[in-house]
């Protein structure tokens, strides 16, 4: 069913007050949140990787506390384990049978602190929750029901005593995005306010959860022309194609680009998608799953460059009169 103009206000203005709600614990960062909370309307995962002390963990608690529903955050350590983060089955003695004990992975929205500290055993045990929504401990399936959202943070910058993700968790995330310093009138206001040590906390839920769900469901039916679709998919056959790049972008890439554009669009108000839409977003979608030739790389390649490079050389679908 087509997206109706009405429709499309709506979600705007309800999408435009989960920014604004947010945008109280992270002054001066409207365009990183606006990604967190497409994300979180595209049934998707964030990773943030910045340096210490930018936000990173405020801004994932902030919008774990617009949603009026369950959050809970896991601290990964080197020392954690899998069932520490999935739960684990126990004998009760009283009843006679075994009991599930669940983790701190059901809940709406999962903070996951210093995902890379983790051993890769413990990564993965999220590989299979955040593609499917559901966890399997010993042999029995769980859903973790919905919306469910998992938002990883990790430092660049230490690298003793930490697990790089691998390629695969790697894809799993919608939005790679950080945070940055922030520009100097909101530092100064920031260091006014240096007292207030829970920013986050005081920010209120202003949605519940099965708006959340009705919300992604809404934006799964904006428009896209197929004029649109094959742009998008010529960016993505273009970062499997560059000369930097050793991986390009997956199939799974290009529909996750495809999801949050839909997102993106009908936040802004339009019941259709702009190639414009797609060149926004493609580099928070896509560089984070390209891996980079290693000889480019140290000549000072990134996967950021590759994406913009594409951007430029492929042309957007011109404009149709209606």
């Amino acid at each position: 069913m087509a997206v109706t103009q009405e429709q499309a206000t709506w979600f705007q203005d309800a999408f435009s007050k989960l920014v604004d709600n947010i945008d109280q614990a992270i002054l001066g960062k409207r365009p990183t949140i606006e990604l967190v909370v497409t994300a979180l309307l595209s049934d998707g995962h964030v990773l943030l990787e910045d340096f210490p002390g930018t936000g990173k963990t405020v801004l994932a608690k902030a919008l774990a506390n617009t949603l009026d529903g369950t959050h809970s955050r896991i601290q990964f350590t080197p020392d954690l384990l899998p069932s520490d983060v999935t739960g684990v089955t126990i004998f009760d003695q009283g009843k006679g049978h075994f009991e599930f004990h669940r983790g701190p992975i059901f809940a709406s929205i999962v903070l996951a602190d210093e995902i890379n500290r983790a051993s890769p055993k413990t990564q993965s045990a999220l590989l299979e929750v955040m593609e499917e929504g559901r966890v399997t401990v010993d042999g029995v399936g769980y859903e973790v029901g919905s919306p469910f959202m998992v938002i990883a943070t990790q430092n660049p910058v230490e690298q003793a005593g930490t697990y790089s993700l691998p390629e695969a968790q790697l894809d799993r995330f919608l939005i790679k995005t950080s945070l940055g310093y922030p520009d100097h009138e909101t530092a100064v206001t920031l260091l006014l306010d240096s007292a207030n040590r829970a920013r986050a906390s005081k920010v209120s839920p202003i949605i519940a959860s099965s708006s959340v769900t009705t919300m992604a469901q809404l934006a799964s039916e904006v428009y896209v022309d197929a004029a649109v679709l094959g742009y998008l998919n010529e960016i993505v056959t273009g970062t499997r194609e560059h000369k930097d790049s050793a991986l390009g972008v997956s199939m799974r890439g290009a529909l996750a680009l495809a999801r949050a554009t839909k997102t993106w669009a009908i936040g802004h108000g339009r019941t259709y998608v702009t190639p414009d839409d797609v060149r926004e977003l493609a580099v928070a979608v896509l560089a984070h799953r390209i891996i980079v030739d290693p000889e480019a790389e140290f000549a000072g390649a990134t996967a950021e460059d590759i994406v913009s490079s594409v951007l430029v050389d492929v042309a957007p679908p011109a404009y149709r009169a209606a």
